[in-house]
């Protein structure tokens, strides 16, 4: 999700690591599926929903998703080369399919048993988040469109095997879909934004150096997004909150990016303008880099498949430094 912090006068919008839900539990027969996986939030996952509104935020050219197997490396309007963190996780998780976007024309009937996929670039906790991107799906809206989807597996699997199925075997991200049955949620605070390229270039900063007011304002919305969570904890019955701190993870990335054979954690694998290739975004006349497994970065705001492989599986095997007081596994196990 997009985030808009306020601190001292200052106004800082991100579009950070993406909340993200998933139902895993088979709830069909064996013949007809093994799950759903079902993703809020922005850019990061964001698998084409933006394709279907008149947004100045679009990923659906080429070279976005030249390594996104499924489209024979097509672009889709996922914003990266290849696989989200959404739909790593729905893999690792034995999901057969990709969530198909809430907006896509074959949205409808049995496919939203795979999944559904609500997420928006430049989309944000606040309504009027990415406004200057004219279109997107804000936080009220993703959440108005699952309670649509909430209304069709009741007319597709009979309302009390949806409601079993909604309480018992699925993972939130967001509060108000308690109110629609959700009992398991996973929380991902702000990754380090003072850190991507597009801070860097437009900041003239060295690789290694990165925007501390951005990377503060962060950490203080992390703070209290933990406390939030050990309430929310306390305070609503049967729900368990988990907290995947991704801000340490990524850091963790970006200053050992070679122990984990990245050979730069600053410059954009995909884009153009100054050092980092970090102010204009990826598209047809873009530099591209040789090896973009080798870039902890696809574009100047977001991170390669090869990242997000790296933090995917330690949401979902890491330990409590990363993801607590369970990971996402074990959460599904709950």
């Amino acid at each position: 999700m997009c985030h808009v912090f306020r601190s001292h006068g200052h106004e800082l919008l991100h579009c950070g690591f993406a909340c993200f839900l998933h139902q895993f539990e088979p709830f069909l027969g064996a013949d007809e599926g093994l799950g759903a996986s079902f993703i809020f939030g922005d850019s990061l996952v964001d698998a084409g929903n933006n394709n279907y509104l008149s947004t100045l935020s679009k990923a659906n050219i080429p070279p976005n998703g030249i390594d996104f197997a499924a489209n024979s490396g097509n672009p889709t309007g996922r914003y990266t080369n290849g696989r989200t963190i959404g739909d790593i996780v729905g893999e690792e998780l034995g999901i057969p399919n990709y969530a198909v976007p809430f907006l896509a024309p074959n949205a409808t009937g049995k496919a939203i048993l795979y999944g559904v996929n609500y997420a928006s670039g430049g989309g944000g906790i606040l309504n009027q988040t990415g406004r200057i991107f004219v279109n997107r799906l804000s936080m009220d809206i993703q959440i108005d469109y699952y309670n649509i989807t909430r209304k069709q597996f009741d007319k597709l699997l009979g309302p009390s095997k949806a409601r079993d199925y909604i309480t018992k075997k699925s993972i939130f991200s967001i509060t108000r879909l308690y109110k629609l049955d959700a009992r398991k949620f996973v929380i991902g605070n702000v990754g380090p934004i003072g850190c991507i390229p597009y801070q860097k270039t437009i900041n003239q900063l060295t690789q290694n150096q990165c925007v501390e007011l951005a990377n503060k304002l962060a950490l203080q919305y992390n703070g209290r997004l933990k406390d939030l969570l050990a309430e929310l904890n306390d305070n609503l019955p049967e729900a368990t909150f988990v907290h995947a701190n991704v801000y340490d993870l990524v850091m963790e990335v970006i200053t050992n990016y070679a122990k984990y054979g990245f050979v730069s954690a600053s410059k954009a694998c995909c884009g153009n303008g100054g050092q980092f290739q970090g102010i204009i975004p990826c598209g047809p006349t873009s530099s591209m880099c040789s090896d973009r497994s080798k870039y902890v970065f696809w574009d100047p705001y977001h991170p390669s498949e090869a990242a997000n492989l790296i933090i995917a599986k330690r949401l979902l095997d890491g330990g409590t430094k990363y993801i607590s007081p369970m990971n996402l596994r074990q959460l599904r196990d709950l």
